[in-house]
């Protein structure tokens, strides 16, 4: 780096407090961070001079110094069950995906926390090329924001369960969860934020600790750790008793339910004796089992079971009281599987591009 060259600083990803104590070392009121925070968090403004009841030298100061994360849509892709996939350009030049999901219920979003992926799963397209880099809070926040500003529908639910490992990226996931639902900003609900994780031990100890309120999710996938290793390079390193206990921590600490994800694959996990040690695995934990039936991809592991199959696997896991659903299917006509839209643009043409030039 040249000597005396100015790193701007990423004001998007400074908590509420941060910000008020860097207005305050400039000399600046301590309202100052307020509107600041307001103009980005709630307002969703892209650049310092729409901030309008802020004065014209303290913009510029802010430019001077600063910059507003940018993350913005290169692409779009919607479904004819309305749901849009969304491949987004960082800064920097790389790309991840959002998915916007519309229910009764409201409007939920999936988005990526990293760019890349190291874990290595063998039915999953975010993990081709491996991990490039981590998210930074701005970021993520970015992914929400743009959603909800293109659409102009307010966002309800938001699931980390897109490109990258969440616990993996470990401080910028919570600080981002803490923005996502702090009442100076976009205040949604930590009960309505899902973090999906394929069992990062220590840290799901980490949090714990954390007094979030939020939906834990353990991408399984497995019952036994020797068909998991088949399936998932990190199983090597943390075993199905490892993680359970970690779970069960995580209930008794929190009092919140856990989720266990189950993608099923086709003549690998889907089988009735698969199902009954499922059964023996999660028997008396407080938890809820999400199937789901695998959406391919070209050059991964892996095929869907037959509608049928899935039915006989909830049914034994129903019959022996295991809390169970079936994911509804979502976008398969627009490679809606974590990762495809992005290796795709690699090479092909893509619906639209949102970004402005």
């Amino acid at each position: 780096m040249a000597e005396g060259l100015l790193v701007k600083k990423d004001i998007k990803s400074l908590d509420f407090n941060e910000l008020k104590e860097f207005m305050q070392s400039r000399g600046e009121a301590a309202f100052r961070a307020v509107q600041v925070y307001g103009w980005m968090h709630k307002k969703l403004v892209q650049s310092f001079d729409e901030m309008s009841d802020i004065s014209k030298s303290l913009r510029n100061a802010l430019c001077n110094e600063c910059f507003i994360d940018s993350t913005c849509i290169l692409r779009k892709q919607v479904s004819k069950d309305g749901t849009a996939k969304f491949l987004m350009g960082l800064n920097d030049g790389n790309k991840v995906e959002s998915v916007l999901m519309k229910y009764k219920h409201g409007n939920s979003v999936c988005i990526s926390t990293q760019a890349g992926c190291r874990m290595g799963c063998r039915f999953c397209a975010s993990t081709e090329g491996g991990l490039i880099r981590n998210l930074a809070p701005s970021e993520m926040l970015g992914q929400v924001y743009e959603i909800q500003r293109t659409t102009g529908e307010r966002v309800s639910n938001v699931i980390l369960m897109g490109i990258g490992e969440p616990l993996d990226n470990y401080d910028n996931v919570i600080k981002f969860i803490k923005m996502l639902s702090d009442s100076n900003g976009i205040n949604i609900s930590q009960r309505n934020i899902t973090l999906s994780t394929c069992g990062i031990v220590e840290n799901i100890l980490r949090l714990a600790d954390e007094g979030l309120a939020i939906t834990l999710a353990i991408s399984l996938h497995a019952p036994s750790d020797s068909l998991r290793r088949m399936i998932m390079p990190v199983a090597n390193k943390y075993s199905i008793k490892s993680i359970i206990d970690a779970c069960r921590h995580y209930i008794e600490k929190t009092g919140r339910r856990v989720t266990f994800e189950y993608s099923m694959i086709k003549g690998t996990n889907d089988g009735s004796g698969h199902a009954m040690e499922l059964v023996y695995l999660l028997k008396g934990l407080n938890c809820h089992v999400n199937l789901i039936p695998l959406n391919p991809v070209k050059g991964r592991m892996g095929s869907r079971p037959g509608a049928e199959n899935i039915q006989k696997f909830k049914l034994i896991l129903e019959k022996n009281h295991i809390n169970v659903t079936i994911r509804r299917e979502m976008g398969s006509d627009i490679d809606a599987a974590c990762g495809q839209l992005r290796n795709k643009d690699k090479g092909g043409k893509l619906h639209e591009n949102i970004c402005e030039e």
